[in-house]
């Protein structure tokens, strides 16, 4: 397989969800943002089971899902699983990982890391759709991850967290709702 061989079309940053495999065998979801390129990269911040599963592995399964809930769950809370496919994956792509590089920035730890495809599977496709709601929950996601993270305001982080909650329960439909609700139920939210 080449880098090329991703599922989906990758541009700027595409969200995704990857199951890593911890020390106790458990399949472990993190959100992970993708930057397109010849490899595809991703960047891990702070000393998460992320990071110390590639660096122990040096591997991992990139998922592509809708699934707004599942997304919260793997970007705000711990979440393991049996199996390294989650069911609400349209899409999954078994890779190899490498670090490209490391360092520090305000105090946080960061990692960059090449992915390349060794094996995929497309088990839905979908007519694209624009919510305004999944959208909000993914930004909503973002801004919560970084809380107490030194190299980022609190407040701004909170304000942004505010408005993208209002936009999810504005635009979303019930998954939307329910996965901004477990936003505000993990970092205390309006």
């Amino acid at each position: 397989m080449t880098d090329s061989d991703w599922p989906v079309a990758l541009r700027g940053v595409t969200e995704s969800v990857v199951t890593t495999e911890g020390p106790n065998g458990e399949w472990n979801a993190a959100a992970l943002g993708l930057r397109d390129g010849e490899p595809a990269t991703a960047e891990t911040w702070g000393r998460t089971r992320t990071r110390r599963n590639f660096e122990r592995t040096g591997r991992g399964y990139v998922q592509f899902t809708r699934d707004p809930r599942l997304f919260v769950e793997a970007a705000l809370a711990v979440h393991e699983t049996d199996d390294p496919v989650l069911p609400a994956a349209d899409a999954w792509v078994r890779v190899e990982v490498e670090r490209l590089d490391a360092g520090a920035r305000e105090g946080t730890a960061w990692a960059s890391w090449a992915l390349r495809p060794v094996e995929t599977d497309v088990r839905r496709e979908r007519v694209p759709t624009t919510n305004r709601g999944f959208a909000a929950v993914v930004e909503a996601t973002v801004a919560a991850s970084r809380l107490g993270v030194d190299a980022y305001d609190d407040d701004e982080l909170r304000a942004r967290l505010d408005y993208f909650t209002e936009i999810a329960r504005t635009c979303g439909g019930t998954a939307e709702r329910a996965a901004i609700e477990r936003v505000c139920d993990l970092v205390g939210g309006a």
